[in-house]
């Protein structure tokens, strides 16, 4: 058994029985696709890798058979797995991707020229339908050139999808290996959001003391960035609110909120079919001092209680789903709390948990939904959100 197997769906599920075919093209980025490819098997997705000759002199192939547990194929022969892999066959693979695509490449795929493996991949694939993403790497000024632009804009109606590149140092930089393994999740996803608007609201609010101070509730984000994930990866066109130091994925479109006032002016405008709350959002809001207070004296705060954000969102023909934490009761009190909240502010859905049950990356909950028994349960945060999309279409 090849060792990759040991990494294999050790970071979910996401790809599980998918194959990637990931075509390495000869820019200098092409270092960094022994980590992509880790990171899809990582997903439980199979890589076949494919190299052109200009590729190996940049990363050599027992660097990738390593990384992948599959030899790169370097030269087409008579087992014509171009056809096999890309093209009309019954075991076609579900994604091709190149990573990094030169700009050579780039334009010869444009052109429909075959002269590598994976120029004559790319060719298969695209007259076969199948899904195919490319990750632009080269100078900025190669990137620039009207014509490889014009080549892009080919291909891009032709139905192939682009991530990046990162303009920056006057170079088009390969977009990061988190935004091009979303793109593949995506590309091989069940597409059972499609057309659908997915808002998620992460991180924690921050209730002014003065000018300089505040106080807030404990939330990493994970959760949230997990669900705009699985969002995503379903097919959605996803937006965050995110409170701020909660870093938005690129394939979202996200707006940072501070305080629960300015969260309360937003939610009367947000546009979604299916909202999802996992934020800490504060019970309590203060009458902020003017100034910074002084250090020196003792000062008493007056709470007051916050607007209740739930409320604000819910519309005919919205889902929406919130989340509930609590700490130091037993699970029949946690579920008999969840459900006055859902019956209090129109939930179709509440995920209940206790504080001392979450953790960094892990989590324990009970998700309830209306007139049917809860689903407990336990496990990866990133499990936990594919568990709430399938309960929500239920």
């Amino acid at each position: 058994m090849h060792p990759v197997n040991d990494i294999r769906g050790t970071q979910g599920s996401a790809l599980r029985g998918k194959r990637i075919v990931l075509c390495i093209t000869g820019s200098i980025a092409a270092v960094e696709t022994v980590k992509l490819a880790r990171e899809l098997a990582r997903l439980g997705g199979e890589v076949i890798p494919v190299m052109t000759r200009a590729a190996t002199k940049i990363v050599h192939p027992d660097s990738v058979h390593f990384a992948t547990g599959n030899v790169p194929i370097i030269e087409l022969d008579g087992s014509v797995k171009h056809v096999e892999l890309c093209g009309e066959s019954g075991s076609r693979a579900d994604v091709l991707l190149i990573a990094p695509a030169t700009a050579n490449t780039i334009s010869k795929i444009a052109c429909g020229i075959d002269d590598t493996a994976v120029t004559t991949m790319a060719t298969c694939a695209i007259g076969s339908g199948m899904s195919m993403i490319i990750v632009p790497a080269m100078h900025g000024s190669m990137f620039r050139h009207r014509i490889v632009q014009e080549n892009i804009q080919k291909l891009k109606k032709l139905g192939v999808a682009f991530v990046g590149p990162k303009l920056e140092e006057r170079k088009a930089k390969m977009a990061s290996i988190g935004d091009v393994v979303a793109e593949v999740c995506r590309a091989a996803g069940p597409k059972d959001l499609a057309g659908k608007k997915v808002l998620v609201i992460a991180g924690s609010t921050r209730e002014p003391i003065d000018y300089v101070r505040f106080i807030t509730n404990r939330s990493s984000g994970a959760t949230g960035l997990a669900l705009a994930w699985e969002a995503y990866r379903r097919g959605a066109d996803v937006e965050i609110w995110a409170g701020e130091g909660i870093g938005a994925p690129a394939f979202a479109k996200a707006t940072v909120f501070g305080s629960v006032a300015e969260l309360a002016k937003m939610a009367p405008g947000a546009k979604a079919d299916i909202v999802i709350v996992p934020a800490a959002i504060s019970d309590f809001t203060v009458r902020p001092d003017r100034g910074k207070i002084a250090s020196s004296k003792p000062k008493t705060l007056g709470l007051e209680p916050a607007p209740k954000i739930l409320g604000l969102l819910r519309r005919k023909g919205r889902v929406l789903i919130g989340f509930k934490a609590e700490t130091g009761i037993t699970g029949k009190e946690l579920e008999k709390r969840a459900r006055d909240r859902m019956k209090q502010h129109g939930l179709d859905m509440i995920v209940a948990n206790l504080l001392e049950k979450v953790g960094t990356e892990d989590t324990e909950a009970l998700v309830l939904r209306r007139s049917k028994k809860p689903v407990p349960f336990r496990g990866r945060k990133s499990a936990l959100a594919e568990l709430i999309f399938d309960l929500q279409e239920e």
